[in-house]
């Protein structure tokens, strides 16, 4: 494994090494432990296009944390494909630093970086998919209900968009159920579920309009905004689309009651999601926001080894 552009670009004993390496660091630091220092001597660049408070903050830490150093640019610094072109940014930093991490709205640029330079790169967000984000989410699933997730459900109720195509490709690799109830002309894209039963034979993608029905028989709930970065002038029609996919105590009636709630963040309270819901006794929200540091450890720990 060279990038992690997408879970496409892991194998299973791949994906099990990321959690294993995480959860050993995780337990290591809650101990009181310092990591063992496995990025020392090893500088990344990590670019961001859009704005970001857990990925910035998650990596960043986590390559400090491992004895490495980052240097962080944003887009007014770097321009990708503006004031230089993306494969010439990253042959630049290639030269300078040990990987990239990039944040980007054009996923055509992560797969411009990693097809123009040898270091690793690995891929913050981009339109297409939001791997690292799962990462953490499956930690968190795991805290809640083992190590071993087949037959688990989960659903998401929203926009069948990055955090979504992300989600069911991991479900897939963890041989879980997928749900996903969105609004009609906001489904997962047919040449997305048409790769997924390529990729993995049987796999168990389910989608619906109706929340209640996803709900149902879902061990975890998970939603995310309804209008992501880039889409601000759709937020007044998202709103009235969206507005009865809201996560809140009359949908979450229909859930287990061994069920929980997680949502990616931000969050727009009183949109997407309830207060009542989002800090009461069915939410891991901040929990799975913290597992993002652990799980970015594990993959830095994997793909630098």
């Amino acid at each position: 494994m060279k990038d992690f552009l997408s879970l496409s670009d892991l194998t299973r004993d791949q994906l099990q090494q990321i959690f294993d390496t995480a959860f050993a660091l995780r337990q290591q630091r809650q101990a009181g432990h310092p990591n063992p220092q496995l990025l020392a001597g090893r500088t990344l660049a990590m670019i961001f296009d859009k704005a970001s408070l857990r990925t910035r903050v998650s990596f960043e830490q986590a390559i400090v944390e491992l004895g490495g150093h980052a240097i962080v640019l944003g887009d007014d610094e770097v321009g990708l494909g503006r004031r230089e072109s993306v494969s010439d940014v990253a042959r630049v930093l290639a030269g300078m630093v040990h990987g990239i991490i990039a944040r980007v709205s054009e996923h055509q640029k992560l797969l411009d970086m990693a097809a123009a330079v040898p270091v690793p790169v690995i891929n913050a967000l981009s339109d297409r998919c939001h791997p690292v984000q799962v990462l953490a989410d499956a930690m968190t699933l795991m805290d809640e209900f083992g190590k071993d997730l087949a037959g688990r459900t989960l659903a998401f109720i929203g926009d069948g968009h990055n955090v979504a195509r992300s989600l069911a490709m991991i479900c897939a690799m963890l041989d879980m159920q997928f749900v996903i109830a969105t609004p009609s002309g906001y489904e997962l894209d047919s040449a997305f579920v048409d790769d997924m039963q390529v990729a993995f034979p049987g796999v168990n993608v389910q989608m619906t309009s109706d929340p209640s029905e996803a709900v149902r028989e879902a061990d975890a709930v998970y939603t995310d905004t309804w209008v992501s970065m880039g889409q601000e002038n759709e937020a007044e029609r998202r709103r009235v689309v969206f507005a009865d996919y809201q996560i809140n105590a009359k949908l979450l009636k229909g859930q287990p009651e061994h069920g929980i709630v997680l949502h990616c963040l931000p969050a727009y309270r009183g949109k997407e999601i309830t207060d009542e819901i989002m800090d009461g006794a069915r939410s891991r929200i901040f929990g799975q926001a913290f597992n993002r540091l652990h799980a970015q450890k594990g993959l830095l720990a994997v793909l630098f080894d």
